[in-house]
Formats: structure tokens, sequence, C-alpha cells
């Protein structure tokens, strides 16, 4: 079995590895990309397709981020269908012995490669790949998948690892090895602050676009800078952790942006990864000035009296005792040795990782990405809880992809 796995990995890298060629192009500069800068903050943008990106692209812009909605994006287009042939042809004349669902998750690695290498070749700059969601709950898989993203392109190729227990302590390990971490689906800064205390990830995010739209969906609020909040907070605590902690060099991503108003308040910040849909707003905003409001007091437009008011400030708080936790965690002498599962029962004395079931996933798949905090008691904490949504929501969109794949099984 050893023999063939090694053989099937062979032949997959041999797919999906392209030599990357030419020079860097020489691109336009834009003046407000220019302040944003100089303020500190790296530019990225936030699609897989290679149109998109080269309509708005300019000097400034320094990397790309893809996920399996926008993977699904790509290939509903019917621009990876000859790859997913060829693949398939591929692994069935080397007469491997996979099931359907093992093919289709290494069709779906060839795709993810391909999707991520059209924007290498195009810009030269850093493209972040996002595993299957099916592996974001083994250690295993997805040091095995991180490990083969990393391989077949080194130079320019990010791991995405999405935030569950396992995804922590494979993280850890990956990190060990070298291997360039964009730990995603952050929505707290205790999830974050745990992220680069334990494995050092490069980048950490928090999806702030969804936690406003939250607190609108629930009327409980304008929902005005209450992710923006959260994701200042968590740049203020990454810097203390980086001054406080010589092993830690995380930078925090502004992810899930909206708009060309959220690119300018967020100015200042280590990285903002954007669709174009916002960048576009933003280079036509004709802003004349920008300044950083990191070290600013925010106050997020939540209603105080309503019900749900008092389960947002979970998001942007650090407790002592979530930062005593951290420190017992990563003193334990069993750390590198231990399961996703021990990790979970361990974080339930901070009321993290909440224990959903089967159906309680299904039940937030079916609802979509924002979750109705109706159904869920106050003892499932906020950010768990969107976590998980922002899970299932890439699981769904996955599914789409991989129905995809499947007919060219038929």
């Amino acid at each position: 079995m050893a023999t063939v796995s090694q053989k099937l990995d062979e032949i997959l890298h041999r797919l999906a590895f392209e030599k990357i060629e030419g020079e860097s192009p020489r691109n336009e500069s834009d003046p407000l990309l220019a302040r944003l800068k100089a303020l500190g903050t790296e530019v990225w943008i936030d699609t897989g397709e290679l149109e998109k990106a080269q309509e708005i692209w300019k000097d400034e812009f320094t990397a790309l981020t893809t996920n399996n909605t926008l993977a699904n994006q790509v290939v509903q287009s019917g621009a990876m269908d000859q790859i997913i042939e060829d693949t398939i042809h591929q692994i069935r004349q080397e007469a491997l012995d996979l099931s359907e669902e093992e093919m289709i998750l290494e069709v779906g690695f060839v795709i993810n490669c391909k999707i991520a290498l059209r924007l290498v070749q195009a810009f030269k700059v850093k493209v972040s790949v996002e595993l299957h969601p099916a592996v974001s709950r083994s250690i295993e898989r997805t040091l095995h998948f991180g490990r083969r993203y990393y391989k077949v392109c080194p130079e320019y190729f990010t791991v995405k690892v999405p935030l569950t227990p396992e995804g922590y302590l494979a993280v850890r390990t990956l990190r060990q090895e070298g291997v360039p971490i964009n730990f995603t689906l952050g929505f707290s800064v205790r999830q974050n602050y745990l992220a680069v205390r334990l494995g050092n990830p490069d980048f950490v995010n928090v999806f702030l676009g969804r936690l406003n739209q939250v607190v609108m969906d629930h009327k409980a609020g304008t929902g005005e800078l209450v992710g923006e909040k959260v994701t200042l907070a968590t740049q203020r605590a990454l810097r203390s952790a980086r001054e406080n902690h010589k092993e830690v060099g995380s930078r925090l991503i502004a992810a899930s942006i909206r708009s060309g108003e959220q690119v300018a308040f967020l100015a200042g910040l280590d990285v903002l990864t954007i669709p174009p849909k916002a960048m576009k707003e933003f280079q036509e905003s004709g802003k004349s000035s920008m300044v950083s409001h990191i070290d600013d007091s925010i106050e997020p437009g939540i209603d105080p009296q309503h019900p749900l008011a008092k389960r947002f400030s979970e998001l942007w708080e650090l407790s002592d005792e979530f930062k005593n936790f951290v420190d017992a965690l990563v003193a334990r002498s069993d750390l590198d040795s231990m399961q996703g599962k021990e990790l979970d029962e361990i974080a339930q004395s901070v009321n993290l990782f909440h224990p959903f079931s089967k159906d309680d996933l299904q039940k937030i798949q079916d609802h979509g990405k924002i979750p109705n905090l109706d159904s869920w008691p106050e003892s499932v904490a906020l950010d768990d809880l969107m976590t998980q949504s922002a899970l299932q929501s890439f699981t769904k969109d996955q599914n789409a992809l991989d129905e995809r794949i499947r007919s060219f099984l038929k």
C-alpha cells in the first residue's frame, strides 16, 4: 500500500506541477494603493479567476488568495474540464485502485494547483491554496496535502488550513517544516491569539464582513464597524504577541472585505485581501487621505438593548484566563504528539471548540454562511459558530465542485 501511495503522489505531482517561466510583469502603480503600502499594509486580491485579477492588477499587489468557493466558480465555468478529464485518464491508465471519493479528492488537488498556478504564471506573486474541507478534521491528511501543495510550488504557494483542533496542531508541524501557512476561518481575537502562540502561521485571518452581516441579519444593530473592531483588536493582540514572544512572527489578514470604504478604514493593518468588486470601489473612491485606526477606540453598530448584544463582545476580548490557558498549553511536553480530540477536550475549559454533532453541522450548512443565532444557546461561543458556518459554507461549494468532477467519472 505504501508503494501505491508513493506512486500516486508521484503521478499527481507530475500532473499538478508546472515550471514557472518568464519575468515578473511590469504594472502601473495606483496612488491610493501606494498610500496603503506607505502605512504598512500589504494588499492582496481575493479571486481564483485570472481575468478578474488582470482587470484591476496594479504594481502594489503582492499576492492572491483562493478558497473552495472561488475554486468552484472557476470549475463551474468549464475552464478546468480538460484538466479533470486528463487527470482521471492518467490515474486510470496507471491502474491505481482508488475509490470514487479518493479519486475526487485527488482530482480536486490537481485542479486547485492549476487554478493557483495560472495566477502565479501571470503575476509571479504568492498565491494561497486551500485544502479540501474533507481533510479538516484529520491531522495526518492535513499534513499530507499541505506538504504536497508546497512541493508543487514552494516558491509561490502558501497553504490555507482551516481553523479546527486538528488544523491548529497540523499547522504547528507544517511550520516547523518550513511550509508557509495561511491559517483561515478566524473570527475572534482569541482564536487567532491561540494560533500564533501554538503554531506561528505566516498569516491568520478575521472574516470581518461576515461579522457585520450577522449583526444586520439579526437586526441587532446597524452592523457597522463590528468586524472592523474585531480585526483591529486582533491586530493589537498580534503586535503584542510579536513583541513579547520571540517565536511569533504571524501577520494578520483582514478577509471577507465587502466595500472600498472598509479597505480605507483598515489602512495600516498587516494585510488586506480584497475581492475585485471591493477593490474597484476603493480604486474609484478618490480618497485623498487615509490614517491608521489600529489604536482607536471603536464603537460598533450593536444595539446594547438587543438580546443578542452581549454575545458579540467575546469576539474582540482577550481575557487573562484565556492567555493563561494558552501559556499552559504551549508549555505542555506532549504538545507535538497531541491529537485533535485531546486539544478539543482541553479547550472546553475556555469554551472553545463546541462539540457540534453531525446533525448540528448539517443544520449549519443548510442555513448558510451566516448562522441563525436564535437556534443556538449562549453556551455556544459565537466565534465557534461563525467558524463552523464558514467551514460548512465552503464544504457546500466544495461539494458542488466535487459533483462536477464526479460527472466525468461516469
